[in-house]
């Protein structure tokens, strides 16, 4: 038998973030699968997690455990497929390492994930969006930093990560305004800034102050803005948007409706999706195809290109009412 926990240590820390160059995001969010998946073992085997062999966490025992969070804990079929996800990457790993447990791991990497629903995106329209960037208070600090993250978010299409990691030195003043974002798996990219967006951030950098980190944006105790930070600040000011622009309330405003807003409007403004991935980062424009389902523009644009098939002539004659009558 083979112990799991160190194999499970060494994936976590070396080989996601040192080789695989993982996000923290996404280490934290596999970490946790595990958590739940070496919880729900030891439940099942009656033993300490810690107790739990490589040979224990078979096909079976998995497909157990994607009945047990979609039934029992009641979640969607994304996250199910999410957290098979991380496993079969575990799996794949354990392959080279544990040699002996090679069909044991072929199998689990053969569960296949669940087709879910591919929902259209949803995005402020700009009303909604200019709603939400006069919420902040220009008059506070913490309205100056808010709608300096704010504006960034709208204008560059960046993920929570890539906002709140950006660090001073990303700044680049001449010989146009920019930033330097860096995305998933490590790829840079660089971003032209709007003159409003140069103003604002300019603004937070003027009263930012002296700090021990480097990032740009800090929270009250002058310490990085996390993720959780910036989606609170996000709630709390699409709750007072939506007072002036009451549409809102019926949205889920999230960090990610931001980044579809900006891609929407980038799409909407240039009709070209390689330009809405190169401004997003998409490795693949395939990524991308899911602002071209929601954009309406783009279905009318096929609309007037193709010629309808007619219709034949005809008038229409109601039944004579008393044979009508007499159907049963």
């Amino acid at each position: 038998m083979n112990p799991l926990a160190p194999h499970i240590t060494t994936f976590l820390r070396e080989r996601l973030p040192r080789e695989r160059g993982a996000s923290e995001h996404t280490c934290d969010s596999y970490a946790y699968a595990f958590q739940l998946l070496f919880g729900f073992a030891a439940r099942r085997l009656a033993t300490a997690p810690s107790a739990l062999c490589i040979e224990h966490i078979d096909a079976t025992l998995v497909l157990a455990f994607l009945d047990h969070i979609e039934v029992d804990r009641g979640n969607s079929a994304r996250t199910r497929n999410a957290r098979l996800a991380a496993i079969k990457s575990f799996a794949r790993f354990l392959e080279y390492r544990v040699p002996a447990c090679l069909d044991q791991l072929r199998r689990i990497l053969a569960i296949p994930s669940k087709k879910t629903d591919e929902r259209l995106v949803g995005y402020l329209s700009r009303e909604e969006a200019q709603a939400l960037l006069d919420a902040p208070d220009p008059s506070t600090r913490q309205g100056i930093r808010d709608r300096a993250m704010l504006h960034l978010a709208l204008a560059g299409g960046l993920r929570v990560s890539e906002l709140v990691g950006l660090r001073v030195d990303d700044m680049i003043g001449q010989p146009r305004p920019a930033i330097r974002v860096c995305g998933k798996g490590r790829r840079e990219r660089l971003l032209p800034l709007w003159k409003v967006t140069t103003t604002a951030l300019r603004t937070w950098l003027s009263i930012r102050g002296d700090a021990s980190c480097n990032e740009i944006f800090l929270n009250a105790r002058a310490e990085p803005l996390s993720r959780s930070g910036f989606e609170y600040i996000l709630t709390k000011h699409a709750q007072a948007a939506a007072t002036r622009q009451p549409s809102l309330a019926s949205k889920r405003v999230s960090p990610h409706v931001l980044r579809h807003t900006c891609a929407m409007e980038t799409l909407q403004a240039t009709r070209d999706i390689r330009k809405v991935a190169l401004w997003l980062g998409h490795s693949s424009v395939q990524t991308t195809e899911i602002y071209v389902r929601a954009d309406p523009t783009e279905k009318l644009d096929a609309i007037d290109a193709v010629v309808p098939p007619h219709l034949r002539r005809g008038r229409f004659r109601a039944p004579d009412k008393l044979l009508a009558s007499l159907k049963p």
